[in-house]
């Protein structure tokens, strides 16, 4: 489980274990984070977890929030980031005792990176943010080795992708996110960002996440990805 480290100048304030699917921050005491500086806003930004990850998101603040010294809007925390808010510094931390890695993006499409010989075509994108957890698999069997997911049409078809990560992003950050999760029991498909939900096999993602199973075809963002699992 995650846990946010709150300091100013060098000084550690407060510790906050993350709990919450959802978790606020801001200037307002009825935020669960709450710091009281006229550079924060009254609602400044917020946690959610989806499964093992945690997202923040932007909402909207007058002076922004940064990452690692970069404006965000939404996006992924990784293991020692350092969220800046005024002069406040956020230093994000993960339990070493849990799996975790960081979520990865494979941009479908042109925009797919070649492949390597024996890399992955996957990239760190941080535009990705969700706000649930993910339900139970109805798969019993246990991943023995990892899965993978081929692109099947556009400009990068044929082009197969192994899910070596905890969590793979797949889409077009603002337009359509989704996010395939690796558990004990199998594989699960999520929703994460867009309007649109993605589809499985022609069929509308229904609910916070379904398992993936050998075969499912995948289409978000325009593009068609087939889900491989032997």
């Amino acid at each position: 489980m995650g846990k946010l480290v709150v300091s100013l100048d060098g000084v550690v304030i407060k510790e906050v274990q993350i709990t919450k699917d959802k978790t606020t921050l801001g200037r307002r005491p009825y935020n669960d984070i709450v710091i009281d500086n006229l550079a924060v806003s009254g609602e400044h930004a917020v946690l959610q977890m989806v499964g093992a990850d945690v997202f923040i998101e932007d909402l909207n603040s007058t002076n922004g929030t940064y990452i690692n010294g970069k404006a965000i809007k939404k996006q992924l925390l990784t293991h020692n980031d350092t969220v800046e808010i005024g002069k406040y510094k956020i230093k994000y931390l993960v339990d070493e005792s849990s799996e975790y890695e960081k979520t990865m993006i494979m941009r479908p499409g042109g925009s797919l990176p070649p492949l390597g010989a024996g890399s992955p075509a996957q990239s760190a994108h941080p535009g990705m943010v969700g706000n649930s957890g993910f339900g139970g698999l109805g798969t019993p069997a246990v991943p023995a080795q990892p899965a993978s997911i081929k692109v099947l049409n556009g400009a990068a078809a044929g082009r197969e992708v192994t899910l070596t990560k905890v969590v793979t992003t797949v889409g077009k950050p603002g337009v359509q996110v989704a996010s395939i999760t690796k558990r004990p029991n199998g594989y699960a498909f999520a929703h994460v960002e867009g309007t649109v939900r993605p589809s499985i096999n022609g069929v509308p993602l229904v609910g916070d996440s379904v398992p993936l199973r050998n075969g499912d075809v995948i289409e978000l963002a325009g593009t068609q990805m087939q889900f491989i699992y032997r």
